[in-house]
């Protein structure tokens, strides 16, 4: 039964994650770099400046920083370790170039998300802050396409419930935690008409859906404050970690690197056939690349839009520099860890034991001690990520339903059953499943992103004539 499901996903994920959609994320993410003049690189070092310097006396919820880290917590999850795993695995080293690739241009599209999401908010009596793809689809682009707004947030809410949000960031922890604690399936308990589980994967999917209903009642407030708390302190211990990897390995890294370029162009020359066609290598790069740093997808806005900060460009800068960190810096190390250990080529493991093997065998420590370590990161980084996306599909179902307090609480209860669920689904079937949801929530969005990318360019020289007359 599992294996016509997944065959079925696999199709549906295939025509939805076909050629167009690649082209029409791609083809904007180049428009806005070339119609800004390569704004992710010449701007970058003022963006990180900003990234951690507030806006004083804005209108908003959250600091920039805080939106920020917001984001990161939705952004940096198990794509930066799993799905650069299974995108490696599928697609060959070569599905790493095709992620870089996708996520400088994609820094471009992030940019316009941000600023396009702080331009057309909506921010009440309360300072409660409402905005993202829906609002700028809709007093961007005219009331006349209020219907494409309303494909994205009901998107959105599925993202969250289905996807990225829940299944494959909880399938991922357990995972993670099972490998580590009982990896051989020793201590197992029957759950009459799902199957037999590790006592590991139960207890662990227990913990974790109560520490997030403990979280996600305190609203954006309490999910901002966790977050800036985790993700930084994470973010540099897994960056720090990957460096120390890279560096006791420094001679592989030119020939990693070399493979990397050779197979997005011709895997099969460079695998012999193990993975499939340059088309497999750039559809798995670019469809992860997404799944780890959103660009494209509208998620990030939703959080931007939040931001303590009267500047749409300036948040912009702020929000372009999450691609950045998440893909440019992390899932570049971890693909790295990944193609120099030649653990994407061990037969037999699949999504984090992948990682795993890396980490054993290219750190100078012993392989238990460098398995605890990435599992704890990985459980951390996908805590984060569930609590980011319950806020960004809550705004979601906000704008689809109103401010209606009951549908916000009920949809809050069905997002914890979700990840109570999560332990229980069979890996592909999850990022398959995220995966056609991510594509189904980027079509609207990456429309409204070119339809208004004049907006953006006309903003941005607006804004730095101004800068330098001051």
């Amino acid at each position: 039964m599992w294996n016509e499901i997944n065959q079925f996903l696999v199709k549906i994920d295939d025509y939805v994650w076909g050629l167009p959609l690649m082209i029409l994320i791609m083809a904007g993410g180049i428009m806005l770099t070339i119609r800004m003049a390569c704004l992710q690189i010449r701007k970058l070092p003022l963006a990180l400046k900003w990234m951690v310097k507030n806006e004083e006396g804005a209108a908003g919820e959250v600091t920039s920083f805080g939106a920020l880290c917001t984001a990161l917590s939705a952004t940096i999850g198990t794509g930066n370790i799993v799905g650069v795993a299974t995108a490696i695995s599928a697609g060959g080293p070569g599905a790493l170039f095709w992620m870089e690739l996708a996520a400088f241009f994609g820094m471009a599209t992030k940019f316009a998300e941000g600023l396009l999401a702080v331009k057309y908010r909506v921010v009440d009596e309360d300072n409660h802050s409402l905005g993202g793809p829906f609002y700028y689809i809709e007093k961007g682009m005219g009331k006349n396409f209020k219907w494409l707004a309303k494909m994205f947030a009901f998107f959105g809410v599925c993202v969250g419930l289905f996807g990225i949000g829940t299944f494959s960031q909880v399938n991922g922890i357990s995972s993670a935690i099972k490998g580590f604690f009982d990896p051989n399936s020793k201590n197992t308990v029957k759950i009459p008409g799902i199957g037999t589980y590790s006592w590991v994967v139960v207890v662990s999917s227990i913990i974790l859906t109560i520490l997030v209903a403990f979280v996600l009642i305190g609203g954006i407030q309490r999910i901002s404050m966790v977050s800036q708390l985790i993700v930084p302190f994470m973010a540099v211990t897994y960056v720090l970690i990957a460096v120390v990897l890279l560096i006791c390995n420094i001679q592989e890294v030119p020939a990693a690197v070399k493979l990397i370029v050779k197979s997005a162009f011709n895997p099969k020359a460079v695998t012999g056939g193990a993975v499939g066609t340059m088309f497999i290598a750039m559809q798995k790069g670019v469809a992860r690349g997404i799944f780890s740093n959103e660009a494209g997808l509208g998620s990030a806005p939703i959080a931007a839009a939040a931001a303590k900060t009267n500047e749409p460009v300036r948040q912009g800068l702020v929000s372009m520099t999450g691609t950045f960190i998440d893909t440019i810096v992390i899932c570049t190390m971890t693909g790295l860890s990944i193609v120099l250990t030649g653990a994407w080529k061990v037969k037999g493991i699949e999504g984090v034991e992948v990682t795993t093997y890396a980490f054993k065998h290219g750190l100078p420590i012993p392989g238990r001690v460098s398995a605890f370590i990435l599992m704890l990161c990985l459980v951390f980084f996908a805590f984060t990520t569930i609590l980011g996306w319950d806020y960004y599909s809550e705004r979601c179902l906000e704008y689809l339903a109103g401010k209606n307090a009951k549908h916000i609480k009920v949809y809050r209860w069905l997002y914890i059953l979700a990840v109570f669920a999560g332990p229980y689904m069979t890996v592909k079937a999850v990022w398959t499943i995220a995966d056609i949801f991510n594509g189904l929530m980027a079509i609207p969005n990456m429309i409204a992103i070119l339809a208004l990318s004049g907006v953006v360019t006309m903003e941005v020289k607006k804004f730095f004539s101004q800068m330098k007359e001051k």
